[in-house]
């Protein structure tokens, strides 16, 4: 008729709805300032909070409780001889060994006393803001699932993780910054699951610079390219409208596909980054002093020094969850002292920097810091100075954010192997965590697939007796 083509009413709509999504997702963009009912919009605590904000620095891999913050003096008089009870399951099952002793030597550190071993120096000299928690538990004896466990919950299922659901439940305070940032996370064991947003929807997955394979120098070529040099904010306006006129397109064609919607929000989220984001990573404009606190003129601090001093830049922009990772660098199933020494002291100086730097800024006390990995290490030797996987009793430090500084909670048995003291499994942790960001674990629900979730799914208690 006229080179005109017929429509039916289904390919009508399939054609022309696309435009009326953009335009809805263009006015909830420009609206995210002040509509409360935009995703990322900073929404009201279930109650008071004692910390607006998290960064977790995660040692991937799993670093030896008893070789840096839970002190077994008996192991020295048993070193060499069997474990005198029954082993439970370990990673590497053919291969353990005796019991051995810590090659490393422990002091008390601060008013507090905190035993603390020689590998951190430098995080000694925080004790008295560290809340350490020696009776961490987990479910799983690989990295897979333990990390799996540690981010989301569940060491089987994929789940949100811990940033989404922090940021699922307060929103973010910069609507021109992701509200959850992960710094060079590791590409294995969960990879992408232990940051992604799940059920929840998609604008609360994480946003990850770089990863773990990714050189400093090679990571900043992609912030600076936020920039876009050369175009007008108007050009890529119209062009990012084009691209995502496609991905709408392709998104009413799938009815609903989730990766795909979070590629759309990714897109406008990147488009409003480019203003506040590369000022946010220029830690250039850091006076000499700071870059030298978080050493970031060491060649083996620079790395961990960098994250660090990033996390900080973007929590003082509102930020909600950000971690950065020591990534895959903790599983010595030997040369456990060549090694957990190369580690520590890659992480050592950049971690106190970051207390230190929070405390003089008036942070610390409302942000909340947790340190730690997917699970500890057995006091048992294996391939000659290593240990196996335990995820029976280990420890974690947290700092800030409302808790009781200089504190040790919970406890392992003598050797190190079981948490007998105030267990805190990882659903009491995250339990806590919540409590801390004035989030009621048993209230932050979300329906799906027929019931109702949350983080610590049936179970989870916090952790009282830690909090200020």
């Amino acid at each position: 008729m006229n080179g005109e083509r017929l429509l039916s009413r289904r390919a009508a709509l399939r054609e022309y709805a696309c435009g009326f999504g953009l335009l809805g997702l263009r006015s909830l963009l420009e609206a995210a300032e002040s509509n409360p009912s935009s995703p990322l919009a900073p929404r009201k605590p279930h109650f008071e909070p004692r910390a607006r904000r998290v960064i977790f620095l995660f040692m991937h891999g799993g670093p030896s409780s008893i070789d840096t913050f839970d002190y077994k003096p008996r192991l020295a008089d048993y070193d060499g001889k069997p474990l005198p009870f029954k082993r439970p399951l370990t990673f590497a099952e053919g291969d353990v060994g005796n019991l051995m002793k810590s090659p490393w030597e422990f002091r008390r550190h601060g008013q507090s006393g905190q035993l603390i071993s020689s590998l951190f120096p430098h995080l000694a000299t925080c004790a008295d803001d560290l809340t350490v928690v020696k009776s961490v538990v987990g479910d799983s004896v690989a990295h897979g699932g333990a990390s799996l466990q540690l981010h989301t919950g569940s060491n089987t299922f994929t789940r949100p993780s811990m940033g989404s659901w922090v940021v699922y439940g307060l929103g973010t305070e910069n609507q021109n910054l992701p509200g959850y940032v992960t710094i060079k996370p590791s590409l294995a064991h969960g990879g992408a699951k232990n940051w992604s947003s799940g059920f929840l929807p998609a604008a609360y997955q994480g946003t990850a610079i770089g990863h773990a394979g990714v050189k400093l120098d090679d990571l900043k070529e992609p912030i600076e390219y936020l920039t876009r040099q050369g175009f007008t904010p108007e050009q890529q306006r119209f062009e990012l409208d084009m691209l995502q006129k496609l991905n709408r397109r392709h998104a009413l064609a799938r009815q609903y596909d989730p990766e795909l919607e979070g590629r759309i929000q990714a897109f406008e989220l990147a488009f409003r980054m480019q203003t506040t984001a590369p000022e946010a990573f220029e830690v250039e404009k850091e006076s000499a002093a700071v870059r030298k606190l978080y050493g970031l003129d060491r060649p083996e601090t620079s790395d961990f020094g960098w994250q660090c001093l990033v996390a900080r830049r973007l929590a003082e922009r509102g930020v909600r969850f950000v971690q950065c990772s020591h990534s895959y660098k903790w599983d010595q199933h030997s040369e456990l002292v060549r090694l957990h020494t190369r580690n520590a002291r890659e992480v050592d100086q950049p971690i106190a920097g970051l207390l230190k730097d929070l405390k003089a800024r008036g942070m610390l006390k409302d942000t909340l810091v947790i340190w730690g990995g997917e699970f500890g290490r057995t006091p048992v030797v294996q391939g000659g100075d290593g240990r196996d996987h335990n995820p029976y009793g280990y420890s974690m430090w947290m700092a800030g954010g409302g808790l009781k500084p200089g504190i040790s909670h919970g406890a392992t048995d003598d050797f190190g192997y079981y948490a007998v003291e105030d267990r805190m499994h990882l659903h009491d942790l995250h339990a806590t965590v919540l409590h801390l960001l004035g989030l009621d674990h048993e209230k932050l629900t979300y329906f799906y697939s027929g019931r109702y979730f949350r983080l610590t799914d049936v179970h989870g208690n916090v952790a009282h007796k830690i909090l200020a």
